[in-house]
């Protein structure tokens, strides 16, 4: 397995390691997930996303190409700025999920973990002629929470100002880091690109901050299901939309039917109607009656016993104080309002329809 260029520190903060896309990552650490958790929400969280892919694409008509691949609005986002985005299939359906900064005439591009490589040779066969430049000499971290801005900007002082999904060069003791205003838990904070050879100090320097502690991968989970997004493989993948998905929103109207770039990525033929036409399921959350825990996987059923949908991402949200689940539902039952219930081992408890995120996001727009 390969580690992060952190994992010595993991080790020496007393985090418990497990395997996660091919990295030895850390899961949990002494604190433990559940005051992890809290801890974010009320101060701010350091973690470690090194496994993550990180692709600078340059090119005089990288933007032009990669609308060709992407279902979003390349060519109209301002400079230091970043956007959601996604891989899509003929299908309609999604091989990955990423972020995209424009940095003038380069593209930052962030992918996830376990589909990296595959995320990599899509480009380089998609892209013509654009130079597509790995980074492996750099680390990920994430520092999240309602006090994540105020210690940032000890460090950095003019990221203090930076808004949400803004994506800036600034420089720390002599090193170029990439920050961007963004994260994976609804809360405010930044996501820092650093050089491998500067991450173990840079990582030193958040945590001398009582306000600042090591966050695992067991926290990330459950924060990013209370804030509502997606986690690709189990929330999306090759057999969802993105209008399945509820991420309409993530795909601008420039290049929806009638806009003035219309289509001409890959699927579009089959997402773009789904904004007029219903697809058979969509992507819901729900809050779950009593205290035990509804996993990924359990049907959703109805109140004559018929499968209806099925749990995607699931868990009890420290938060709330109650289990909350996103689900795959037909849009027909949803349409009916019928009452629905998760069917765990012979049992139906109800389910209560929310609108995500389940815990308002508290992201910073200036």
């Amino acid at each position: 397995m390969k580690r992060t260029a952190l994992y010595d520190q993991h080790l020496d903060s007393g985090a418990r390691m497990v395997e996660f896309a091919g990295y030895e990552m850390p899961v949990q650490y002494p604190l433990g997930v559940m005051k992890e958790h809290l801890w974010v929400r009320e101060n701010a969280g350091l973690f470690d996303v090194s496994h993550m892919g990180q692709v600078i694409l340059k090119g005089e008509n990288v933007k032009t190409a990669l609308e060709q691949i992407l279902p979003v609005d390349v060519l109209d986002l301002p400079v230091g700025m970043q956007r959601y985005g996604m891989f899509t299939t003929a299908e309609g359906g999604i091989t990955d999920d990423l972020m995209f900064a424009n940095w003038g005439d380069d593209v930052f591009m962030v992918v996830n973990a376990a589909c990296k490589e595959q995320d990599i040779a899509y480009l380089k066969s998609s892209l013509g002629e654009c130079d597509i430049e790995v980074i492996e000499d750099r680390a990920l971290l994430a520092i999240q929470g309602p006090k994540a801005r105020d210690v940032f900007a000890r460090l950095v002082p003019d990221a203090a100002t930076m808004t949400f999904m803004q994506s800036l060069k600034f420089d720390w003791q002599g090193v170029e880091i990439w920050v961007s205003c963004s994260g994976y838990t609804g809360e405010d904070g930044y996501e820092v690109s650093v050089p491998n050879d500067t991450a173990e100090d840079f990582a030193k320097a958040l945590l001398a901050f009582e306000e600042v502690e090591w966050i695992g991968l067991g926290a990330r989970d459950s924060l990013r299901l209370e804030a509502g997004l997606c986690l690709y493989g189990h929330d999306i993948d090759t057999n969802t939309t993105p209008i399945e998905a509820s991420l309409n929103w993530a795909i601008q109207k420039v290049r929806r039917l009638d806009g003035e770039r219309a289509g001409g990525f890959s699927g579009a033929d089959v997402i773009l109607p789904q904004f007029a036409d219903k697809p058979k399921k969509k992507r819901v959350g729900y809050l779950v009656e009593g205290r035990a825990p509804v996993r990924e996987g359990v049907e959703i059923i109805d109140s004559e016993g018929e499968v209806q949908g099925v749990v995607t991402s699931g868990g009890f949200s420290p938060t709330l104080s109650q289990p909350i689940v996103m689900a795959y539902v037909s849009t027909e039952s949803l349409g009916d309002e019928k009452p629905l219930f998760a069917s765990v081992r012979g049992k139906s408890i109800p389910l209560k329809q929310v609108s995500m995120p389940f815990v308002p996001s508290r992201y910073f727009r200036g």
